[in-house]
């Protein structure tokens, strides 16, 4: 049955209204935002690569939203302690998170945390990505990754690799490695980068995966050879060395990836101004040149694209884990 001419006088009637209603609060969000003090948790302590982020964008974003930005350090539980807090507290926008890749790494390794990393958590926009890169101790008698993965498969089990710890970036590229080529490393894990680095050096340990600003000054020095990059293309810092793809291993792509959170619940309106305010702030040298000294690249995005970056990172991570059998600390 057809709607007669009352019902559709009555429809628009109540649409104009609820347009009417919404449209203010609407506003409001937009201009009214921020009111107060922006606070940016960091589930780490200060001076790691989430802190840089963090305070690098602060000063740029607080003149351009005009509130003082402050960055909050909250560091434990795999940076997760950080996150729960941001999850709780009022979605309006003056609560973030920056964390990395180890935030995907870590909601797919530990399935019980105290908040949903999908449905609690809205990404704001990717801050930057930037490699990592395989090196191993000079003792080692590889040149590169094609002689580390036939090194490792004449001797299953007896060489050792290290991490900054259970489920993080390093520990999970290096098994995406192990997996796909089928050799056996043991792990040695760390609490950190930097005792994990001077074992390496030490020679304790004879291979890591890291990013590039934490060994530049090991390398330079001869204290570690670096074997080859872990993005799927070769990258601008070091556009001479090989992909891991390149020495054989196809399809391996592992890249780190700093990112800005909000609450779930905080409203579009709110999301696109910082996401705007944080593309300008992005595309200036200044900045530019601050994150490539961090080894990373600007590369902003859209809400939706950073979200179904974390989803399906989440997902792939979680495949890594049980076909690694690996388990949380």
């Amino acid at each position: 049955m057809r709607p007669n001419r009352h019902s559709r006088v009555t429809r628009a009637v109540l649409f104009i209204g609820i347009y009417a209603v919404l449209t203010p609060t609407l506003w409001a969000q937009t201009t009214l935002f921020p009111s107060k003090t922006i606070r940016i948790l960091i589930g780490a302590p200060p001076g790691g690569s989430n802190d840089l982020f963090a305070r690098a964008i602060a000063p740029q974003l607080n003149t351009a939203l005009g509130q003082q930005i402050v960055v909050d350090n909250r560091p434990g539980a795999n940076q997760m302690i950080a996150a729960d807090i941001m999850t709780k507290a009022p979605a309006d926008g003056h609560t973030l998170y920056i964390s990395s890749t180890s935030f995907t790494t870590g909601a797919a390794l530990q399935p019980k945390l105290p908040f949903d990393p999908i449905n609690d958590v809205t990404g704001v926009t990717l801050l930057g990505q930037g490699p990592l890169v395989f090196v191993c101790h000079p003792s080692l008698p590889v040149k590169s990754m094609r002689d580390l993965v036939r090194l490792t498969r004449a001797k299953p089990g007896q060489l050792n690799y290290t991490s900054s710890g259970v489920g993080g970036i390093n520990h999970l590229g290096t098994e995406v490695l192990l997996t796909t080529t089928k050799i056996n490393m043991v792990h040695v894990p760390q609490k950190g980068m930097s005792p994990a680095i001077t074992d390496l050096i030490s020679g304790q340990v004879q291979v890591l995966l890291v990013s590039l600003p934490a060994v530049t000054v090991q390398m330079k020095a001869g204290r570690l050879r670096v074997l080859a990059v872990s993005t799927a293309k070769r990258s601008g810092f070091m556009p001479d060395l090989p992909t891991v793809a390149e020495a054989g291993v196809a399809g391996y792509d592992v890249s780190l990836w700093w990112g800005l959170f909000a609450p779930a619940k905080t409203p579009k309106a709110v999301i696109d101004r910082l996401n705007n305010e944080v593309h300008k702030t992005l595309s200036s040298e200044q900045l530019k040149k601050q994150f490539s000294e961090f080894g990373a690249e600007a590369s902003p995005t859209t809400s939706e694209a950073f979200n179904q970056k974390i989803k399906s990172e989440i997902t792939n991570w979680r495949r890594v884990i049980v076909a690694g059998n690996i388990k949380g600390d």
